[in-house]
């Protein structure tokens, strides 16, 4: 069963998902903080680039099935145009400010 976006644990990985599924890229790079790192199946990415061609100009959606680690790891189906859907883990990194400073992402 999905959990509701709005029912995350973590406020900023609750932003996070809010902004993909809203495709809003704006409020998503306002959660980063200027350093942000990501690694996309173990593999450091760039993170604009990542974004760009994963989530914004593919319209990722996330439907998280589950939440580990008090919200800053997920379990959820993501789809895209260009990848169809899959089974995926998120680990997020918050900063003291609350903002995220490195996601990891891959198969799940």
């Amino acid at each position: 069963m999905t959990i509701q976006t709005a029912k995350l644990s973590d406020p900023a990985v609750r932003a996070f998902v809010a902004a993909v599924n809203a495709h809003d890229r704006r409020r998503f790079m306002d959660l980063m903080t200027p350093d942000a790192t990501m690694s996309d199946d173990g593999s450091d990415r760039d993170l604009t680039d990542w974004i760009d061609r994963e989530i914004f100009s593919s319209h990722g959606h996330m439907d998280v099935d589950r939440e580990m680690n008090n919200g800053r790891d997920l379990l959820a189906g993501y789809r895209n145009d260009t990848w169809g859907e899959m089974r995926t883990r998120w680990h997020f990194e918050v900063s003291e400010d609350g903002r995220i400073s490195r996601f990891e992402t891959g198969q799940a």
